[in-house]
């Protein structure tokens, strides 16, 4: 069954060798007592050792049912150690965290035995040693004699065929000396059974042969095996394994018994998740903030297409404010750098034809609250008041020019208009030629705008402003032709009362509402599109437009016109003058943020394939704005978070420390699990398994404490800024931060999870 063949072991120490066995050779039957007696030093524990597979022999054999060992890997071992090898040791060598039941199902655990039935093995063994009574006690419950029998149950737990007794009774008293001896002879009726003594005297009442040695090797065999006695059993070497859910179990208990230290390593150890949760809640709650905001005041604002277009990413943003970093401040070399033209790269010249505007028109109405196409045409109107008399009236004054209302396309819901002002007083109605006064959050509007309206005073009445007209006068009359020239007719009162002039009135009031204040609070006046081609309709076919397309130069100024310069080209004069003509500027307002997407997208589509010059871009600020507020927050979120990681890589390094002393202080528990096949693999997740719960427990109490930590953070945020709750945590983040922390600690728990898988078995076994 078993046999030793001219064992050698040798242990060295620095420069002194000591031969423990020396050309060691035994034959063991498949059931009998087999006493080991000896000196000390004579190599009594070593041959245990080999036997039982905590050690290895440097040369001979040890042959199982006629199988040589020679070749055996690690895990045959293990495999070995847990299935056909039971140890009974001198200083019962129990797992104190755990249960006098745990213990003696550990066997069966590695072996992979179902709960169900360990439990009832387990239950069967210590009823057997007369201890059904103490399963859920601790070891350190229990009295010596108590303890052997729980490690001589665990010893029988995976019916073994050899049992290895290492001085059973040598820190026993006498009477219970012979208890145990009595329960170990019993077994010794169907197994085999080696024991290492020092007391003769047992050894001579209880066993069934025994061997003496000195200085490693036999000095007497009183019952040695015949050559011819052959064993038929077969030895059942099942591979060990010893699952997370086990490890975590394991490391479990061992934690419970020492819940201060794990409290304040967990603490520790969170305090970076706790500093980045609160970084993440803050940035999460103003993100949700400046979206308010943007959804609020900045979805309303347009797309604008015109003849030059800006688009500008945060790189350019930064080189125009001079942040970029490209090129050193003050250089001492005395060279002269060309700069980049920032400009020139944001700035798009557009070449806005019928065949775009066609494709505008091609857009999905459903997603726009307003659009507006503004042409260049001159609107002759003329004012008449009390004190001034007649003027006329200057559109387009680039200090108060006169804006083009946009046309709601879809009617019967609400535009841009409705959504961004109130209506104080009259009625807007874009089929209708008129004008609409815009007035500030305070009711208030420029002098001269009112003047150009023909109003005087500091305070003037609705129901007088809309009273109020104005004269839209045609080419034909405004125009008087002098020769080859053309020339606006001074007399305005008589333009004011001629029959064919158009009379335009102030429709409606309006105010920015209150929710709308950032985008809408301005003055001014607005004017209809029915206006617009009212203008164009009546004045297209007038005498100066006619005289301005057959002729190369101004009709006005009779200076000659020129195609390469856009303000003095021909199409330009004409559009100027009434002409039907491309709109210069295109005002596109989307229905919120989701609709602009679509309408960019379409825009972009019109673009796929065009040549540089043929392209028409589009300047979308809020766009630009909502991604430079983005990243800048972005930005400050990262940096924040840099800082506050420093501290989850200190705190990785404290739990890598922490789990190295657990290693130290759990070094003989890894020599037990060892002894009873547990492999390599497994002691390393045990290790592993703990730093797993430490970075678990760690991640959520952190996350408790940011949770708990947002509560006054709101109130101080609330009482210096007035915005209530702007912490706030994103579920999301919670998880991946407690993510991040069960990595970091299993990262930082593996070199002593390897350092642990590597500690020699038997040296553990010896560590107190």
């Amino acid at each position: 069954m078993l046999e030793l063949k001219n064992i050698k072991k040798t242990y060295h120490t620095g420069n002194f060798s000591q031969n423990a066995l020396k050309s060691f050779s035994l034959k063991f039957r498949k059931n009998e007592f087999v006493a080991i007696l000896g000196p000390s030093g004579s190599g009594k524990t070593t041959l245990l050792n080999i036997i039982g597979g905590l050690d290895r022999y440097d040369s001979g054999d040890l042959i199982i049912n006629e199988k040589s060992t020679k070749k055996f890997k690690e895990t045959e071992w293990d495999a070995y150690r847990n299935n056909c090898v039971g140890f009974i040791f001198q200083n019962y060598n129990l797992i104190s965290h755990i249960s006098v039941l745990e213990n003696v199902e550990m066997g069966m655990t590695l072996s992979g035995v179902s709960k169900k039935k360990k439990r009832k093995q387990a239950k069967e063994l210590l009823k057997r040693v007369g201890l059904e009574k103490h399963i859920d006690k601790k070891p350190n419950q229990l009295s010596g004699g108590q303890m052997q029998r729980v490690a001589i149950a665990r010893a029988l737990a995976n019916d073994p065929d050899i049992i290895l007794a290492d001085e059973p009774t040598g820190a026993l008293d006498s009477k219970i000396s012979k208890q145990i001896m009595e329960l170990i002879a019993d077994i010794a009726k169907d197994k085999l059974v080696i024991m290492v003594t020092h007391n003769q005297c047992l050894a001579e009442e209880y066993a069934t042969r025994i061997v003496k040695m000195q200085d490693g090797e036999i000095l007497e065999d009183n019952n040695q095996t015949k050559k011819e006695e052959k064993e038929e059993k077969k030895f059942k070497i099942k591979k060990t394994a010893m699952n997370f859910l086990t490890a975590l179990n394991l490391s479990f208990n061992n934690i419970k018994t020492k819940k201060g230290r794990t409290a304040l390593t967990s603490f520790a150890a969170s305090i970076g998740i706790i500093g980045i949760a609160l970084i993440l809640a803050l940035s999460n709650g103003f993100k949700i903030e400046i979206d308010n905001f943007e959804k609020d005041s900045l979805s309303d604002a347009p797309i604008i297409i015109s003849e030059q277009a800006m688009s500008m990413d945060e790189e350019t943003m930064m080189k125009m404010s001079g942040l970029d970093k490209d090129k050193e401040k003050y250089p001492t070399e005395k060279k002269v750098y060309v700069e980049e033209n920032v400009m020139e790269k944001v700035t798009h010249t557009n070449n806005l034809t019928e065949d775009y505007i066609n494709y505008l028109k091609g857009l999905d109405k459903k997603y726009l609250s307003g659009i507006s196409y503004q042409k260049m045409t001159s609107l002759n109107l003329i004012s008449k008041s009390d004190e001034k008399g007649y003027e006329l009236v200057d559109t387009k004054n680039m200090n108060m020019p006169w804006t083009l209302l946009p046309t709601n396309p879809n009617k019967g819901q609400k535009g841009i208009i409705e959504n961004n002002y109130d209506v104080l007083a009259g009625k807007i109605d874009n089929e209708t030629p008129g004008l609409i006064l815009l007035v500030n959050n305070r009711n208030q509007i420029y002098e001269s705008t009112l003047k150009q309206l023909g109003l005087e005073g500091k305070k003037v009445k609705f129901d007088d402003i809309l009273k109020k007209e104005l004269k839209l006068v045609l080419n034909d009359d405004y125009y008087k032709e002098v020769g080859e020239y053309f020339v606006p007719n001074t007399n305005l009162e008589e333009l004011y009362h001629n029959e064919n002039s158009i009379r335009v009135k102030v429709q409606a009031i309006i105010r920015c509402k209150e929710e709308k204040e950032m985008l809408s609070n301005s003055s001014g006046i607005a004017y209809t599109n029915a206006l617009t081609e009212l203008a164009i309709d009546k004045n297209k076919n007038s005498k100066i437009v006619s005289a301005q397309q057959e002729n190369d130069y101004n009709v006005l100024t009779h200076q000659p016109l020129e195609e390469e310069n856009k303000e003095n080209s021909k199409e330009t004069i004409l559009a100027y003058l009434g002409a039907e003509g491309i709109p210069s500027i295109i005002y596109i307002y989307p229905k919120d943020f989701e609709s602009k997407d679509y309408i960019t997208d379409y825009l972009d589509k019109y673009n796929d394939k065009k040549k540089e010059k043929d392209r028409v871009e589009y300047t979308d600020m809020a766009g630009m704005i909502s991604s430079l507020s983005g990243n800048i927050m972005d930005a400050i979120t990262i940096v924040l978070v840099a800082f506050s990681s420093i501290s989850l890589i200190v705190s990785s390094i404290m739990i890598g420390i922490i789990t190295y002393i657990s290693v130290l202080e759990r070094t003989k528990e890894i020599g037990i699990l060892r002894a009873l096949g547990a492999r390599k693999k497994d002691i390393k997740r045990v290790f592993m398994a703990e730093a797993f719960i430490v970075g678990v427990a760690s991640g959520v109490l952190g996350i408790i404490i940011a949770r708990l930590l947002i509560i006054p953070t709101n109130i101080v945020i609330e009482n210096m800024s007035s915005l209530p709750n702007v912490a706030k945590m994103n579920p999301i983040h919670a998880i991946i931060l407690i993510i991040i922390s069960v990595i970091l600690t299993m990262i930082s728990g593996y070199i002593p999870s390897r350092v642990a898988s590597n500690k020699d078995a038997v040296e553990s076994l010896r560590t107190e």
